[in-house]
């Protein structure tokens, strides 16, 4: 099966479970951050099996949404060239 790229959206006021969730988003194959809180990952899960190993790292009152990404995206200011051409590549 083929990964799909997901966009994974978080809030925590939680520096801790920020930690968390970042170590998390980096046991996927593939991953890059859009913004402190929101990242893509590859994976072939679903998003429910993706939203419930992340939740782990997060607090009850944190906030978690997982999406499969379309076929067009637009963005500015990405964190430098490698994350910028990572983002042309894979969403």
């Amino acid at each position: 099966m083929t990964n799909n790229t997901y966009i994974v959206t978080f809030e925590t006021a939680s520096q801790e479970n920020l930690e968390k969730i970042e170590k998390l988003l980096k046991t996927y194959p593939g991953y890059c951050p859009i913004h402190k809180y929101c990242w893509a990952i590859f994976s072939d899960s679903k998003p429910i099996d993706i939203h419930n190993h992340l939740k782990q790292a997060l607090g009850l009152n944190d906030r978690l949404f997982v999406i499969r990404s379309g076929t067009m995206a637009a963005w500015s200011n990405s964190y430098g060239e490698q994350h910028d051409e990572w983002l042309k590549k894979n969403l």
